[in-house]
């Protein structure tokens, strides 16, 4: 069952934004061992089969000044020279000063109240706890990760379920690691659910939870959460097409759920989708609300002064128009049905009209560059717009209006 996670205290992971800020390589936690089930905040639901990024470090930072300074030099691990080479010999006695440490907090309240004063966190044990566990579990996470690589070759779907089968079921604190580190290698999540359905005998949650398969429905939720540090759509070098390809992971995740698997009403797992669905649609809605004002001010000459080319609005148009088609996609993994529909409207009736007046304007001037390049931005936004047949149309519309000129 995941719970709501706690918020990481800010001075606690002060020092990984320090090195950032330095334009040093950001740190990489126990050097790399644990990285397939790493996530990104914000983390809004913990879950066992995944770890923060930022309580990794604290962790790691623990690791290194408090229970292990002398396995561990700070200095190497501080300049980037310490690298899982050097670590792996040294994990079995880490892993044990690290329980070590664990059972005394767990033991004696002074303890656990320093242990926590040193993480910054009120729920350090529990958190310290999965990692440990995914350390120890390390030379699995590889090979899950080739699992997942590898289910995307399986044709058949009786095979898949064979080798779904082969996860470790029972033990569902390692199923959960081993499924998170799987899925961010699988291309179509929604071949596992199908094939796990048919394992289970029936499409409810309760089922699959049954048959051992909790763990991979955590691990979907948990990939799901993990595209919102990556919708970052605000300033001019925001990543559209990394937005666009984090909203179609969304999609996909969520829609191989909702889709196929039965929850209750009143489940933790449909809290989840319901919170991260609103999530992602509040960080989109802003900037799809922009769409056509950008396209508007991209193709329209200047009032007053000499003609100019806006660069910037014309690829903030674009980028725009690529998201407005990435929504479209994704429509049914958000809520932005309103607001997508008025900005899919407004933008066509916007773009064809700006259409007519650069056909018209290269018709007058034929040889003028600045018209020559909006029409072929208005002519590339028409193809995410409408289609590849339209702005073909709309390419030999503009080689006759430039012949008749």
């Amino acid at each position: 069952m995941t719970q709501p996670a706690q918020s990481t205290d800010t001075a606690a992971a002060a020092p990984a934004r320090g090195a950032a800020r330095a334009g040093q390589a950001a740190p990489r936690p126990f050097a790399g061992l644990i990285d397939p089930v790493l996530v990104e905040e914000p983390v809004l639901f913990a879950f066992p089969g995944s770890v923060s990024r930022e309580i990794a470090l604290i962790a790691w930072t623990w690791a290194v000044r408090d229970i292990c300074p002398d396995l561990i030099p700070a200095e190497a691990v501080a300049a980037g020279r310490f690298g899982a080479a050097d670590l792996e010999p040294l994990m079995p006695q880490v892993l044990a000063r690290m329980k070590a440490g664990l059972d005394k907090a767990a033991a004696d309240a002074e303890a656990g109240r320093r242990l926590r004063a040193q993480l910054g966190r009120d729920d350090a044990r529990g958190q310290l706890e999965v990692v440990a566990g995914a350390l120890r579990s390390r030379a699995l996470l590889t090979k899950a990760q080739a699992f997942g690589k590898a289910t995307n070759t399986i044709g058949d779907d009786g095979a898949l379920g064979v080798a779904l089968q082969s996860m470790p079921l029972q033990d569902a604190r390692l199923a959960a690691l081993l499924f998170h580190a799987a899925l961010g290698q699988v291309a179509n999540p929604t071949r596992l659910v199908t094939a796990v359905i048919k394992l289970s005998g029936n499409a409810t949650e309760v089922a699959l939870a049954r048959s051992g398969f909790a763990p991979l429905i955590e691990a979907f939720l948990a990939h799901a959460q993990n595209q919102l540090h990556l919708l970052h759509l605000s300033g001019p070098f925001a990543d559209t097409d990394l937005v666009c390809r984090s909203l179609d992971r969304f999609h996909r995740l969520v829609r191989a759920l909702t889709g196929y698997v039965e929850f209750g009403r009143s489940s933790r797992s449909t809290q989840v989708l319901s919170t991260l669905t609103k999530q992602v649609s509040d960080r989109v809605e802003p900037r799809l609300k922009e769409v056509v004002t950008d396209l508007n001010q991209a193709m329209r000459r200047p009032r007053e002064g000499a003609d100019r080319l806006d660069n910037d609005r014309l690829l903030a148009a674009i980028n725009g128009m690529y998201l407005l088609s990435a929504v479209r996609d994704c429509r049914d993994s958000l809520a932005l049905n309103a607001v997508f529909d008025q900005a899919w409207s407004q933008s066509g009736q916007a773009l064809e009209l700006h259409i007519q007046r650069n056909i018209e304007l290269i018709r007058q001037h034929p040889g003028d560059p600045l018209v020559g390049a909006r029409l072929d931005a208005a002519i590339k936004m028409a193809e995410l717009r409408f289609n590849a047949e339209y702005a073909e149309t709309l390419k030999r519309a503009r080689l006759a209006a430039e012949r008749r000129g």
